[in-house]
């Protein structure tokens, strides 16, 4: 079982910026072992989508709407995934999970944190 845990999420304005974090951990499968992390967001009355996905081999996928301004990175030494979002827009608004899938297959998700763009 792994457990995924996001931070660095809260309230900016547009233009700045935000980095999430989030710390795999509660097993021994490093995410260097994952098939593939990324983020995921859903803002109020849409469904989740995808904003940033790398795989095991390095190869990291955006969607237009993020593509130039957000960045996913990944820490095998700290089991850690990040997303450095820059030039906030209010549409950015959205819970925003992390999401890691294994080798067979099984999907594990964060509880989410809150970006919320705003002036």
């Amino acid at each position: 079982q792994v457990q995924l845990v996001e931070s660095g999420g809260g309230l900016v304005q547009p233009g700045e910026s935000l980095r999430l974090s989030c710390v795999a951990s509660g097993s021994s499968q490093s995410i260097a072992y994952m098939y593939g992390v990324g983020w995921y967001r859903q803002a109020p009355g849409k469904e989740r989508e995808l904003v940033a996905d790398i795989t095991s081999g390095g190869t990291t996928m955006y969607p237009d709407s993020v593509k130039g301004r957000f960045t996913i990175s990944r820490d095998f030494a700290k089991n850690e995934i990040y997303l450095q979002m820059n030039s906030l827009k209010p549409e950015d608004t959205a819970v925003y999970y992390c999401h890691a899938q294994n080798l067979r297959g099984v999907e594990y998700w964060g509880q989410g944190t809150q970006v919320t763009v705003s002036s």
